[in-house]
């Protein structure tokens, strides 16, 4: 690859990024002021993630726009760096991601989920006390089970319904207790539970207890957040493509700039 070409490819790969980074510190101010917890709690990542992108972007740009081979050795380290640590991250996803699955239950359309199904790392998160806290407020703060008895006005339209994992897992006992479902939000509690899973005790009708402290409601937190790493963990691969062809370029870049300036 020519100078000029790879110096000019770097140059508007960077600017572009560079305004991408502006976007995604924007968005974690906004996140910053948002009243709700749950994002709230995603606000210091994003802002560093937009402001590592931005400082790489920077330090790109001036190299390939000044031709400066060490200004592009440092993006090129840099660049490595984060290289190697979206590979690292995405490895451990697909890892901690690889099990886990819902069980479909009789008469219903939509699976079940347990606990123990899932991989260590989510047992040990997801059994912390504090982080369940945590995630148990921002589930009672969400619309998830309020509005089921919104979506689904009639009892047949709940049971042909196909709830989503958090639905499935906090908003209702599990079908195993055997508790004879009112409507989308209410159960008839006076009836013995047919199983001796805990969950089934730990059940109330009340919008603030709900099935939150149950091992179901862990699993299909579990469910929601395997399936949200697995989409991140496919957008890293094609960040990792990406971002090796920029390298590539990078490299073209700095070799050609360390030429021009030994000829100079």
């Amino acid at each position: 690859m020519s100078t000029g070409t790879s110096t000019f490819v770097i140059r508007w790969i960077n600017f572009l990024t560079m305004l991408l980074a502006v976007a995604v510190v924007g968005f974690g101010i906004w996140m910053s002021t948002h009243h709700d917890g749950c994002r709230k709690s995603l606000t210091l990542p994003v802002l560093g993630l937009g402001g590592v992108i931005f400082v790489i972007s920077i330090i790109g740009f001036l190299g390939a726009l000044k031709k400066n081979s060490i200004l592009l050795w440092i993006y090129l380290i840099m660049l490595c760096f984060v290289l190697v640590a979206i590979l690292v991250f995405t490895v451990l996803a697909f890892i901690i991601t690889n099990n886990g699955s819902g069980h479909n239950a009789v008469g219903l359309r939509y699976k079940e989920y347990q606990l123990q199904d899932y991989s260590s790392w989510f047992l040990k998160e997801l059994n912390n006390t504090h982080n369940w806290e945590h995630l148990r407020s921002c589930l009672v703060k969400s619309d998830d089970c309020k509005k089921l008895s919104q979506k689904y006005k009639t009892l047949k339209q709940y049971k042909l319904a196909k709830l989503t994992p958090i639905e499935a897992g906090c908003c209702r006992p599990p079908s195993e207790c055997g508790y004879p479902a009112i409507n989308a939000s209410y159960y008839d509690l006076s009836f013995h539970p047919l199983s001796s899973n805990k969950d089934c005790k730990v059940y109330k009708n009340s919008k603030a207890i709900k099935c939150y402290n149950c091992d179901s409601c862990k699993a299909g937190v579990a469910q929601y957040m395997k399936t949200e790493w697995r989409v991140v963990a496919i957008f890293n691969v094609v960040l990792f493509v990406v971002l090796s062809i920029i390298y590539f370029v990078g490299c073209c870049a700095r070799r050609n700039a360390a030429r021009s300036q030994s000829k100079v």
